[in-house]
């Protein structure tokens, strides 16, 4: 196969796309990482240039520590927060400022860092088997669905909404933002379709851009409604007062509480599933691509669960150190990977570079925060469908028996547990005898006990073809 037809299919881990294709590769992935990590920063009260910084740098340090090897990007995580808000809350109420309340909950994630390389040390100590038996295609695919179907309220949500400044400070009448809500569908529609449309007949280069085009085209169409009606779906950053170019993202250095500890590093137990979720879609759809260039490489990213759990964990600590969130890597990223077939690690690092700078130029990032939210949510229509889509993938792939009573109960309960705690409860998390459950943790905490239980005095079966993976 030609090198040309090669490039047209797709970029595995260890190969680098020439540098015009490059560029807009990781311009892709930088609109897909973006909304995720800045709603976080928005939520929290972090700062955003921190944020968008802090997620680059660590993004760059898993990379060269997983030996550019795993092509993930680390991303800020919603798991925690809860823990974030309860410490900043509990500092504010202290009398302390802004960037004291954000020095304190730094302390608790830089030290949760230390579960996720505990994690990572200790599946490499035990080997794959042993982490299979505990955390089985059964987990790991219903987790993946779960995350991904969880983000749905989210995603529709982002698609019908209205920049605050689509209805300003002014009284309006129900009749004007319904119009308005009509018009952020049409908006959303118009980026979903296209981006559909176009990931599915466009091929070659431009097959591998769709979540860049597709947003382009809903932008397109927000411009062309902001001319023609009085409806502005685009957005202004919060503290855009700031109209300088250039200025640097506020550094803030973490300050010691046992308080933090207690509230944040336990959150990091629920971002192993699915951290290991995420490092099993990769390698079905890696390994899909290379046998599909017919290549002869094999990329054992499965094998390398340990190492990426300890990156994730550096990365926890890196961005904590000068004042980002705690974070994981990004199934969004993976759906953009996914679905456009390039998971190349020169990518990531570009993009990753290109996040710090961004972050240091105000225009910028007022000009990446401005994309109306109506486009965010019809990209993410098809992005978190995506992840819940991997994790069917992983269940097909390794061959999980449907039928198989034990099956069945653990991916039921990961499913209820997991979606019925998100929509049934207030944050997504699960009241339990007086504790606070993250829905996706505690999913996978019954799933995997759940799991082990039902194990005890099961006969090991051995598989009929050696690629086949134990069930149990």
């Amino acid at each position: 196969m030609s090198s040309k037809n090669q490039s047209s299919i797709g970029y595995l881990p260890d190969e680098r796309p020439p540098f015009i294709k490059l560029f807009l590769y990781a311009i892709q992935q930088i609109i897909v990482m973006f909304p995720a990590t800045v709603t976080v920063a928005l939520i929290t009260n972090f700062h955003i240039s921190t944020t968008i910084f802090a997620s680059g740098l660590a993004t760059i340090c898993f990379i060269f520590i997983t030996g550019k090897k795993i092509p993930l990007y680390y991303g800020s995580s919603f798991s925690y927060l809860s823990a974030i808000l309860g410490i900043m809350a509990s500092k504010a109420a202290e009398g302390y400022d802004l960037n004291t309340q954000i020095s304190y909950a730094q302390f608790g994630i830089i030290m949760s860092g230390f579960v996720s390389i505990i994690a990572g040390l200790l599946v490499n100590w035990a080997g794959r088997d042993v982490i299979e038996k505990i955390l089985p295609p059964t987990i790991t695919g219903p987790i993946a669905m779960v995350i991904g179907l969880t983000l749905a309220t989210n995603a529709l949500g982002d698609a019908s909404s209205l920049s605050i400044d689509a209805i300003g400070t002014l009284a309006v009448s129900e009749e004007y933002v319904a119009t308005a809500t009509n018009y952020a569908w049409i908006c959303s529609l118009v980026t979903l379709l296209s981006t559909i449309i176009l990931s599915v007949y466009l091929k070659g280069f431009w097959g591998q851009l769709p979540l860049l085009f597709g947003p382009i085209l809903g932008c397109i169409t927000a411009f062309i409604i902001k001319l023609t009606t009085d409806i502005d779906l685009f957005r202004v950053l919060p503290d855009s007062s700031n109209t300088g170019i250039f200025a640097l993202p506020i550094f803030t250095l973490p300050i010691p509480s046992w308080e933090a500890v207690a509230a944040i590093m336990p959150i990091a137990i629920a971002t192993i599933p699915e951290s290991s979720a995420h490092i099993y879609q990769l390698d079905i759809y890696v390994n899909n691509l290379a046998k599909a260039r017919n290549s002869s490489k094999t990329y054992n990213i499965a094998d390398k669960l340990g190492l990426n759990l300890i990156g994730d964990g550096i990365g926890d600590m890196v961005s904590a150190f000068i004042g980002g969130p705690a974070g994981t890597n990004y199934g969004e990223n993976i759906s953009a990977m996914a679905i456009t077939k390039v998971f190349s690690v020169p990518v990531l690092i570009v993009a990753a570079i290109l996040a710090m700078i961004i972050s240091c130029f105000t225009p910028l990032i007022n000009a990446i925060y401005a994309i109306p939210t109506a486009v965010i949510g019809g990209l993410e229509i098809y992005l978190f469908g995506a992840i819940a889509a991997q994790g069917i993938a992983i269940m097909i792939d390794k061959k999980t028996d449907m039928f198989n009573a034990k099956n069945i109960a653990v991916i039921a309960c990961i499913m209820i547990i997991g979606i019925g705690g998100n929509y049934g409860f207030s944050n997504g998390t699960i009241p339990f005898f007086g504790l606070e459950i993250p829905c996706i943790a505690g999913a996978a905490v019954f799933g995997i006990l759940l799991n082990l239980l039902l194990s005890i005095g099961e006969k090991k079966r051995k598989p009929t073809n050696p690629s086949v993976q134990s069930e149990s």
